[in-house]
């Protein structure tokens, strides 16, 4: 290897400038006792959040981020977790990092100063109270290891004693973490950022981006625009930043290889989600009158393929249409229980009736069903379009309108319907139960907007009847109209929807005879 001054030596003196910013990092690199990765673990070293939550996956180096900022970054750290008892590695890796145990202390609290000036202190809270120990003394930088097994009240506590009086002195919290292992569990730290975490949230966020907040007069978060100052009631409040930077065994090269990822392959449910595929939706709580719960949707979404299956043909397509505007066309072309990738084209593009037949037209095969929504008063001109072109009479391109009579009941027949919207709701709620017999039939394209579409609608239950929220409900709900899942939802409701085969389809067209429409989870008969 060269040495520092000869890689110095090579760069030569073409851009001054340009040579002593490098030369100044190497010589900084060579007095450091850490430095990050390349990767998430450098974004999230110089990440310029208030408040990060830094992890994920199991062996993603969130201790060893830890470690490196308080050794590196700030003058006073304070490290937490809920046991004392489990700092031991942490405080190993600690010391190892700083080179000698000269200036530790290990009696409890432990505590390290360093010949650089460096303070850390290691603590922990087990019990509601426990965090009291830290009042009044100030840290710079709070590092807290496995953040979800923390309450909230605890962590807000320690969040008061962030300060420095250093000019110039940074401070910052860290929450390093993998996602909980209940949905109880950790549930404020899925709140906290839910931009970056909820999948179903009205305006996600990208890893890395900042998000600014401030606490209201009762104590509740609110996001505001940026850092300027804010007024909650008759003051002024200094907005703090927040981010989300996820972390993976594949980025840590001193684990990559090296066989842990065959061990956290054999963990148990549900710790198997949270450690090796940091599933932060495990801490997602359903709303107990969401029409289609979550875990049905994503079930379906994991079971989809890129082809569509070989022994069937499209059956039908829903078309949600726009006409100008900021919505969208969306159609949905199913074939059996599966869903191609949604085609979304902006209002803009579809002003008039012929566009949206033209679309229909160009993405229609084997003659399948075209249901068209009518609700909104926009697909009249379409339908039109459409019948004429293929001189239907109504048996193949049918109209859709939700507020009209329902047709069946649950399929239970315990139940009956509101109006047509409710049962075709239901009904793709029954196609994705789990718990039939074969299990769900459906896969459903891996598309965001389309899953938070499906989980916006909720529902009740009078006399006897089901019946939806209103649409504009959901529409406040995702900040858009579900137009995606109102596609899904109507391709599903109309058209041969059975589980089949080649021969079964085959035998069909043989003998002129459509293949048996049953819906849902039905008994299935050939």
């Amino acid at each position: 290897m060269p040495s520092l001054e000869e890689i110095v030596a090579t760069i030569g003196d073409a851009n001054p400038e340009q040579a002593a910013f490098i030369t100044d990092v190497l010589h900084r690199m060579e007095k450091a006792k850490w430095t990050p990765t390349v990767g998430p673990q450098a974004d999230a070293y110089h990440c310029e959040a208030d408040i990060l939550l830094y992890g994920g996956q199991a062996g993603g180096g969130k201790s060893a981020l830890i470690t490196g900022l308080a050794l590196m970054e700030h003058e006073r750290t304070l490290i937490m977790r809920r046991q004392y008892s489990d700092l031991g590695a942490i405080i190993e890796d600690t010391l190892k990092q700083n080179g000698t145990r000269d200036g530790f202390n290990g009696s409890a609290p432990a505590r390290l100063k360093t010949s650089d000036g460096k303070h850390i202190d290691f603590g922990g809270a087990k019990v509601p109270g426990d965090e009291e120990h830290w009042r009044g003394q100030p840290h710079d930088l709070l590092a807290i290891d496995e953040a979800s097994q923390f309450l909230r009240s605890q962590v807000e506590f320690l969040m008061g004693w962030v300060r420095s009086t250093t000019p110039g002195q940074r401070t910052r919290v860290v929450f390093a973490t993998n996602p909980p292992e209940k949905p109880a569990e950790g549930r404020w730290l899925f709140e906290m950022f839910a931009p970056w975490l909820d999948i179903l949230h009205r305006c996600p966020a990208k890893p890395g981006e900042l998000r600014w907040y401030v606490s209201d007069e009762l104590g509740d978060d609110v996001e505001v625009d940026g850092p300027e100052l804010f007024k909650v009631g008759d003051r002024m409040v200094q907005p703090l930043s927040r981010t989300f930077i996820p972390a993976a065994l594949a980025d840590n090269p001193y684990l990559a290889g090296m066989g842990y990822d065959a061990r956290l392959d054999n963990l148990p449910e549900p710790l198997r989600s949270s450690v090796r595929d940091g599933n932060w939706m495990i801490s997602h709580e359903d709303d107990k009158w969401q029409v289609i719960p979550t875990n049905w949707i994503m079930a379906a979404q994991e079971r989809w393929t890129p082809a569509h299956p070989a022994h069937a043909p499209m059956c039908s397509m829903g078309v949600d249409v726009a006409q100008g505007g900021t919505h969208k066309t969306v159609i949905s072309r199913r074939y059996d229980g599966w869903f191609d990738e949604l085609i979304s084209v902006p209002g803009s593009d579809t002003p008039l009736g012929s566009d949206v037949a033209g679309l229909v037209i160009k993405y229609r095969r084997n003659q399948s069903v075209v249901v068209i929504d009518m609700g909104g008063g926009y697909g009249g001109a379409a339908l039109e379009h459409l019948r004429n072109q293929f001189n239907d009479d109504g048996k193949t391109i049918r109209a859709y309108n939700g507020a009209n009579k329902p047709t069946a009941r649950t399929v239970d027949r315990t139940m009956a319907f509101k109006n047509k919207r409710a049962q075709a709701h239901w009904q793709l709620r029954e196609a994705l139960d789990p718990d039939q017999e074969g299990g769900s039939p459906i896969s459903l394209p891996p598309d965001p907007e389309l899953l938070a579409d499906l989980v916006s609608s909720r529902y009740n239950t009078t006399s006897g009847l089901i019946q939806l929220e209103d649409k504009e409900k959901a529409r406040q709900l995702l900040g858009r109209s579900p137009d995606k899942g109102d596609a899904v939802i109507m391709a599903l409701f109309e058209g041969p929807t059975h589980p089949t085969h080649g021969k079964i389809w085959g035998n069909a067209l043989k003998y002129s005879d459509k293949p048996r429409v049953i819906r849902s989870h039905a008994n299935r008969r050939r």
